[in-house]
């Protein structure tokens, strides 16, 4: 076998990312073209605008719309207008994309036809507050709940109560029209009301929900947020609700979607690929412990797997703010794995979010080899004080191993291979 590991396990993320890119995969999902009405395209997330994009080239009738992205995250489109804004903390841009999105919602009448974009990304880029919020208090309130660890369903339980587009509230204002979702999932488990927090989907999570998600973290909202959480008119429209009678959804990529595109990439290497999972949660660090430990057995007895293999995971894991370092989710994993590893031959690792940005660095992720600590003790690390202070970022700059790719323009969450064994030069 010729590659290197380090360029194997490069690969293996890029077939990832390959198999979740709306370029190669939206038009195989897209409803017949309508022949009449007006076709309003709206959407939001790090794929808004290569979705947009692959709905132009795939469409020939006329279009019109708006689709909101991360900054640095644009495409040319010829008729459907682009706005960049702030992720994962909204901004102004967001909220104001996120009011015109509305109003081409509810212009909306029987005969036509709106088609909805979501991915990634999208909670946070469609930041209207809902009445009586303020920006600067959704904004105070989502940095709070990023550095808490809590997970993306709790986080989008919250939002979808305390925004005006979010949680259903598309769906709403473009009844009667005919609305076809057409979604990328960045989520464990796929759960379609989540994506995004569901701005076409009933939702099924409650005030209660939002309240009991702050309690637990210990966050105190503002007064205007906690007068919202108190007001039976704010809980969002549920299950069953006859204003989603209309409104189709359907998945294009997904996180498992993209494990397989690895795997077979992997068994053609003449590796053995075990999917762990793809909706793996919990704090990176603690997470590194296990799946460590995974490779470690395999590596040594060939059990739980036989070796060669390649370990691949996915989901989203998280990360409790306690130092001031540098950091992000997938490093942060990548360094407690170091240290887990503690320089055992025959192993390496990558782990990168698939939108090319982990957290809010400018790199994907990262890879480790079996002389990452060495390499780092040489350079004066302290790899442990490091993890302590969350600042696994600064560590593989240092060491010349972060994976930069920019974005990628879609996002089908974060991309876990461990090498163990194989024969690379």
């Amino acid at each position: 076998m010729q590659k290197s590991a380090d360029s194997f396990l490069r690969a293996l993320f890029q077939s990832a990312v390959d198999r979740a890119d709306p370029r190669s995969v939206l038009a195989h999902a897209l409803p017949p073209q309508p022949t009449t009405g007006r076709v309003i395209v709206l959407g939001a997330g790090k794929a808004a605008a290569s979705m947009a994009a692959a709905l132009e080239a795939a469409w020939s009738c006329p279009l019109e719309g708006v689709v909101v992205t991360r900054y640095d995250h644009g495409l040319a489109l010829k008729q459907i207008e682009l706005i960049e804004a702030s992720h994962p903390v909204p901004d102004t841009a967001g909220a104001e994309a996120s009011a015109r999105i509305l109003a081409l919602a509810e212009s909306a009448g029987a005969e036509d036809t709106v088609i909805f974009l979501a991915s990634g990304g999208a909670s946070a880029l469609l930041s209207a507050p809902a009445d009586g919020i303020s920006l600067d208090e959704k904004r105070s309130l989502t940095s709070a709940l990023l550095k808490s660890g809590a997970s993306i369903h709790e986080m989008n339980a919250v939002r979808k109560h305390l925004s005006a587009v979010k949680g259903g509230k598309v769906a709403v204002a473009a009844a009667p029209a005919k609305l076809t979702t057409l979604a990328i999932s960045d989520v464990p488990g796929d759960d379609p009301d989540v994506i995004g927090s569901g701005p076409t989907l009933p939702d099924a999570s409650t005030l209660a929900d939002a309240k009991a998600v702050l309690a637990h973290y210990g966050i105190v909202p503002a007064p205007s947020i906690q007068a919202r959480l108190n007001a039976p008119e704010a809980e969002t429209s549920k299950p069953g609700d006859p204003v989603f009678e209309n409104a189709t959804f359907q998945m294009i990529a997904t996180p498992q979607a993209s494990l397989e595109a690895a795997r077979d990439m992997v068994i053609k290497a003449g590796l053995s690929a075990p999917i762990l999972s793809d909706r793996i949660e919990g704090e990176a660090r603690e997470v590194a412990k296990v799946l460590g430990a995974l490779a470690l057995a395999t590596s040594a007895t060939g059990d739980p797997f036989s070796s060669p293999a390649v370990l691949l995971s996915g989901g989203e894991t998280t990360v409790t703010v306690r130092g001031s370092g540098r950091g992000g989710r997938n490093v942060e994993f990548l360094l407690s794995l170091a240290i887990t590893l503690d320089g055992a031959e025959g192993i390496s690792a990558i782990a990168c979010d698939t939108d090319g940005i982990d957290g809010s660095e400018d790199n994907a992720g990262a890879i480790i080899t079996p002389t990452t600590l060495a390499r780092a003790k040489t350079l004066g690390i302290d790899a442990q004080a490091r993890l302590a202070d969350n600042d696994a970022y600064s560590v593989f700059a240092a060491l010349g191993d972060l994976v930069v790719t920019g974005p990628t323009l879609t996002n089908v969450n974060d991309f876990r291979a461990i090498l163990v064994g194989g024969e690379f030069g």
